[in-house]
């Protein structure tokens, strides 16, 4: 998969949110899932986000804040909080990051943990990032709440109308010792990282009838030299994946068609 050379790559820009008619500029968390295709047919699927670490230590814990975000107890975040004080960092990171005005200026990182294995057998624990190339430039949220509800899909749109659009992929190597199976736990900046490929977006299509629309982002799917570590969050993704595009595809006579399309 590192191989030199140029290698076909979709992906989906969205917004971490279950809600389709959120906001841009009130949702925090943005991400990004990608496919790669290896010269052998082999595929590299991947779901990032642009928090440097996760909310909360386990699938478990996570169910749970999702059970407690949605709950009308008024009481029931409060309760969350105090059981899983980990999603303190979080909250402070929420309050404090910049927010920016486009996709293309977001870092994305995978937070699991994967294990690398090279051609002597090697293995090496990793996390990986997709670094903008581009710098940058921090927007007050008052003045984003005045863009339009999808703005940020619209600047993406245009800006790679425009040119092409890179992220630099960086793999970040653990030490021994690390919290491999904590995603909440970052590892120290001073870590061993190497840049080993760029992704060049040069065309946006809608995502009702883009290539992206059908793929499930399945962080499980990966080609040979990769596979999961002892993190059990890729595992439970891939679950719920799963579940959430057998809904989607049995849906399928509803989704928007482009015109003059037939079935």
């Amino acid at each position: 998969m590192f191989a030199p050379g140029k290698y076909p790559a979709v992906g989906r820009l969205n917004l971490a949110t279950p809600d389709p008619t959120a906001r841009d500029a009130a949702v925090r968390v943005r991400g990004i899932g990608i496919q790669i295709t290896g010269a052998d047919g082999q595929q590299w699927r991947s779901a990032m986000i642009d928090p440097p670490f996760f909310p909360v230590s386990t699938p478990q814990a996570f169910y749970e804040l999702l059970t407690a975000s949605a709950s009308k107890d008024p009481e029931a975040m409060k309760r969350f909080a105090g059981a899983h004080p980990e999603i303190a960092a979080f909250g402070e990171w929420a309050k404090s990051a910049p927010w920016t005005a486009s996709y293309a200026q977001e870092r994305f990182n995978s937070l699991n943990s994967f294990v690398f294995t090279n051609a002597a057998g090697t293995e090496h624990t990793v996390r990986w990032s997709l670094v903008p190339t581009i710098a940058a430039t921090a927007i007050a949220p008052d003045d984003l709440a005045k863009r339009d509800a999808d703005f940020l899909e619209q600047e993406i749109v245009e800006r790679v109308k425009a040119g092409p659009v890179s992220w630099k992929l960086v793999v970040t190597l653990a030490n021994p010792g690390d919290p491999t199976a904590d995603p909440s736990k970052p590892w120290p900046t001073d870590r061993k990282a190497e840049e080993v490929g760029t992704l060049t977006a040069t065309q946006i299509i809608p995502e009702d009838h883009g290539p992206c629309r059908d793929i499930n982002f399945d962080p499980t799917v990966l080609p040979d030299g990769i596979r999961t570590s002892d993190d059990p969050f890729p595992a439970a993704r891939s679950a719920a994946y799963a579940v959430s595009f057998d809904r989607r595809t049995a849906e399928s006579g509803s989704y928007p068609r482009q015109q003059g399309a037939t079935r």
